[in-house]
């Protein structure tokens, strides 16, 4: 199989799954019962109006839990690709992921700095 084919097979898909998702947002519009209400465009707790603006609801201290999250996250992401090819590519392999876990280990001493995983 050339890759000029196995690109037109990937174009394809992707074609053919734009074209699922949108048939069915199509069909949802056209089925679901519409019902215009101004009250679901306010931002509401718990079915009261919310006091303060939308933008003041989230204290700015979880910003670090929120970064240390999606580095961690990243790791496991990266993590399984590279355990599949490991035995393929040896030491480098080996010698890439301490790199790259030594990288998220001093975002964490960072944060652990910054006071980030202080218990407030």
């Amino acid at each position: 199989m050339s890759a000029l084919h196995q690109y037109a097979l990937l174009f394809g898909m992707v074609l053919a799954t734009v074209g699922f998702v949108l048939c069915l947002a199509v069909i949802a519009r056209s089925l679901a019962a519409t019902k215009e209400e101004g009250a679901k465009d306010v931002p509401a707790a718990s079915g009261e109006l919310s006091p303060e603006p939308v933008w003041v609801r989230y204290h700015v201290r979880y910003y670090g839990y929120a970064l240390l999250f999606l580095a961690f996250d990243m790791e496991m992401a990266y993590m399984y690709p590279w355990a599949v090819v490991y035995r393929e590519l040896g030491l480098v392999a080996l010698l890439e992921m301490g790199v790259f876990l030594a990288i998220l280990f001093l975002g964490l001493l960072y944060g652990w700095s910054q006071g980030a995983l202080r218990r407030q």
